[in-house]
């Protein structure tokens, strides 16, 4: 068993791949075999993985209804063997509502991520690409963007648009592309006069299919630990809004929003404003410990490390 296993490890780790195939596989290995060696990287994952494991079994793992409380009988609970972290001020069970809370949660970073990313890159390699005047005019829109807070800017757009969570949505997203666009144009800055680009000049590829299919994919690595590291503020951006009461409307049960309504019993009934606060520091730390992993991982000065 463990030469087969050895064997396997050779045929990933050799340096004269026989196909693509083996060549991306030994890079996946190599990538992994580094995310893995980083401890805090791993508790990272191991925290998005158990969101991820929530939001999916949410209707088998909560207790009880997360929409509809006991006004009478159960308002303002302490954490007790019945409600384990509480009720709030309409009777409702908070670890019910931290539970389906983690699917807007995940439903605003996966959202954002979709579509802050794709634009921040196009803009980013055409400027490159590009340059001249195009790239003066698409980097000034960007460092217009940059020059506002990401937060008061949301502010503006979700005032603009309405509340609600997919206007919050989109407002985060319009306020997420331009630090994608400044590191897409500096990886196509270090790529357009290569070797590699001048060949594919040769071989005829139009400026759009040099973007696509040829600068892109390697502006992709560096989009996906950036987008990563970005996420807890993506997280911490819902929340305002939400506690701001311009994001997820009641009763979903947003972690923003419910630290607003648990804000005025901070006092007396602390645990109403600081399960879903706890939940947010928890989430927010996993995205960043494992976007640090991913950037040692992905760096390429760590190749012979």
């Amino acid at each position: 068993m463990s030469d087969t296993a050895m064997t396997r490890r050779e045929w990933l780790l050799t340096d004269r791949p026989q196909s693509r195939t083996q060549a991306r596989l030994g890079r996946a290995y190599v990538t992994w075999r580094r995310f893995t060696a980083n401890k805090l990287a791993v508790i990272g994952l191991v925290i998005i993985l158990g969101l991820l494991f929530v939001a999916a079994f949410a209707p088998l793992l909560a207790p009880k209804s997360p929409y509809i409380g006991d006004l009478k009988n159960a308002r303002l609970m302490a954490p007790s063997a019945e409600f384990w972290l509480g009720t709030d001020d309409q009777g409702r069970d908070i670890l019910s509502r931290l539970i389906y809370g983690s699917r807007l949660t995940l439903q605003v970073v996966f959202l954002v991520a979709v579509i802050a990313a794709p634009i921040g890159l196009l803009v980013g390699t055409v400027s490159g690409y590009a340059g001249g005047w195009v790239d003066a005019v698409l980097m000034r829109i960007t460092d217009i963007f940059l020059a506002f807070p990401k937060l008061v800017l949301a502010l503006a757009f979700v005032a603009a648009l309405g509340p609600g969570i997919e206007n919050a949505i989109i407002a985060i997203a319009l306020t997420s592309w331009p630090p994608y666009a400044r590191i897409a144009r500096a990886e196509t800055l270090t790529v357009r006069r290569s070797d590699y680009i001048s060949a594919v000049k040769l071989m005829g590829a139009s400026p759009m299919r040099i973007v696509l299919r040829h600068i892109m994919p390697l502006c992709i690595s560096s989009l996906i630990v950036r987008v990563t590291l970005d996420m807890a503020g993506i997280i911490l951006t819902a929340a305002g809004l939400g506690f701001l009461g311009l994001g997820a409307q009641p009763p979903l049960p947003e972690w923003g929003a419910m630290i607003a309504s648990g804000r005025r019993f901070i006092l007396d009934q602390w645990w109403v404003a600081a399960a879903p606060g706890v939940a947010i520091l928890i989430v927010s730390l996993g995205f960043n410990l494992l976007g640090d992993g991913l950037r040692d991982a992905l760096d390429p000065r760590s190749a012979g490390q």
